[in-house]
């Protein structure tokens, strides 16, 4: 993984877990808009400066794999959390579906949507954060990957 990703296995985990606070604090309503906003940034921006830094062969790929584990860990971290969080009145299916499905079905249909959203979201602000790493690693010489031996 270290010669594809320029990172090992655990630093990919380590920064994928700078994420999980806003989860929590998200789920929990812990925190404020301000405290939200810092605990969104402030992780993805070392994401960004963690790649630029060890200028790593490929920051999209890197920060790609950074954002699926980021996005497993959130849809743990919302299905550990998902009692607390909605304050015994979780979501139910609305329009056609309402009332269509046995409640514990309905509770797995949408614990299953949580999940997958949570997948896709990580991916996708990893694809995002991964886009402007590239980008600036290809605009500031400094950035550039470095040639491997």
């Amino acid at each position: 993984m270290r010669a594809r990703l320029g990172l090992s296995g655990w630093a990919v985990w380590g920064l994928a877990l700078l994420g999980v606070p806003r989860v929590i604090g998200h789920d929990l309503r812990l925190v404020g808009p301000v405290g939200n906003a810092l605990l969104v940034f402030v992780p993805i921006a070392v994401w960004a400066a963690v790649v630029l830094w060890k200028r790593v062969p490929n920051p999209f790929l890197t920060l790609l794999a950074v954002g699926a584990a980021y996005g497993a860990l959130l849809g743990v971290t919302h299905q550990v959390l998902w009692a607390e969080s909605f304050a015994g009145d979780p979501p139910s299916l609305g329009g056609n579906l309402a009332g269509a499905l046995p409640p514990e079905v309905e509770g797995l249909v949408l614990r299953a949507f949580s999940l997958v959203s949570s997948l896709v979201t990580g991916a996708g602000v990893g694809a995002a954060v991964g886009a402007a790493a590239w980008v600036i690693s290809k605009i500031v010489p400094g950035f550039r990957p470095s040639p491997r031996d």
